[in-house]
C-alpha cells in the first residue's frame, strides 16, 4: 500500500494566489493612472484617453490583469519547485559510499516517508516509496528500475500539464492586443470617412498599435519567467530520479533472497 497522503499541501493555494494577483493588478493600474494617466506614456500604456472604451475598462488594463494572473501562476510553480528540491535535503536514504540496503532495511524508510507526499506532489518521496514497494514485491532491481523510469516519464508529463494555464495566458495576451489593434484601426477608418484631419487619424492609429506593443512586451516577460521556472521544476524531477537511482536502487542487495 502506498504511503501518499491527500492532505499534504506542497503547492500554494492557486485560487487565493489568483485573487491576490488580480488585486495587485488593480492597485498597479490605479497607481499608474495617478502617475502617468494624463501623459503620452499613459495613453500608450493605459489608453487613458480612450475614445472607444470607458476608462479604466480598456484593452491595456485587461492585459495587465491577465499578466498579473500569469505572474501568480509563475509564483505558484516557483514555490512548488523550491519545495520539491527541499526534499533532497532531508536525507531519506544513506548517501555514503559503503551502505548496502537489504529488504529488511526498507520498511523503516517507507514509514519515514509516510504522509510526506500525495498523488500530485512530492516527487522524491513518491519515487522512493514506489521503488521500495516494487522491490519488496518482485525482489528484482531490473523491474524496480523499469518502474522508476516509467514513473519519471509520468511525472514529467504531469509537470508539463501544470503549465497549460500559463501557456494559454502567454498566447491570449498578444491575441487580445491584436484585437485591440484591429478595433483601433476600424475606428480610424470610420473617422477617415467623416474627417480629413490627419492628426486625428494618426492619433487613433497610434493608440491602435499601442495595444499590440504593450501585449508583446507583457507576453515576452511571461515567456521568460515560464522557461526559468519550468526549468527549475523539471530539474527537481531529474534530481529526484537521480537521487533514487544512486542512493536506493544501486544499494539494493538481493543475495540470499528468494
Amino acid at each position: 500500500m502506498s504511503h501518499y497522503s491527500p492532505k499534504v499541501r506542497i503547492q500554494p493555494n492557486r485560487l487565493l494566489v489568483m485573487i491576490l494577483a488580480m488585486i495587485l493588478a488593480v492597485v498597479f493600474i490605479a497607481v499608474l493612472s495617478l502617475l502617468i494617466g494624463d501623459t503620452k506614456a499613459g495613453v500608450m500604456l493605459l489608453d487613458s484617453q480612450s475614445t472607444i472604451f470607458y476608462y479604466p475598462f480598456t484593452i491595456q488594463n485587461l492585459m495587465y490583469v491577465l499578466f498579473f494572473i500569469g505572474l501568480g501562476e509563475v509564483f505558484v510553480r516557483w514555490v512548488t519547485a523550491l519545495k520539491e528540491k527541499g526534499f533532497l535535503k532531508r536525507e531519506y536514504l544513506p548517501e555514503d559510499d559503503e551502505t548496502v540496503l537489504q529488504a529488511h532495511d526498507l520498511g523503516p524508510i517507507r514509514r519515514e516517508l509516510a504522509g510526506t507526499f500525495n498523488q500530485e506532489h512530492g516527487f522524491l518521496p513518491s519515487l522512493i516509496d514506489l521503488s521500495i514497494l516494487q522491490f519488496l514485491s518482485s525482489r528484482s532491481t531490473d523491474q524496480t528500475v523499469s518502474v522508476l523510469n516509467s514513473s519519471l516519464e509520468l511525472i514529467n508529463h504531469r509537470v508539463e500539464l501544470r503549465y497549460s494555464t500559463l501557456r494559454y495566458l502567454v498566447w491570449v495576451i498578444p491575441t487580445i492586443g491584436f484585437i485591440g489593434t484591429v478595433v483601433g484601426i476600424s475606428q480610424a477608418l470610420g473617422q477617415a470617412a467623416v474627417t480629413e484631419d490627419l492628426k486625428v487619424l494618426t492619433d487613433l492609429l497610434a493608440v491602435a498599435f499601442n495595444t499590440t506593443l504593450v501585449a508583446l512586451g507583457l507576453s515576452a516577460v511571461l515567456v521568460f519567467f515560464l522557461h526559468v521556472v519550468q526549468r527549475q521544476e523539471e530539474h527537481s524531477v531529474n534530481m529526484a530520479g537521480n537521487y533514487t537511482l544512486v542512493n536506493l536502487i544501486n544499494r539494493l542487495y538481493t543475495g540470499g533472497e528468494s
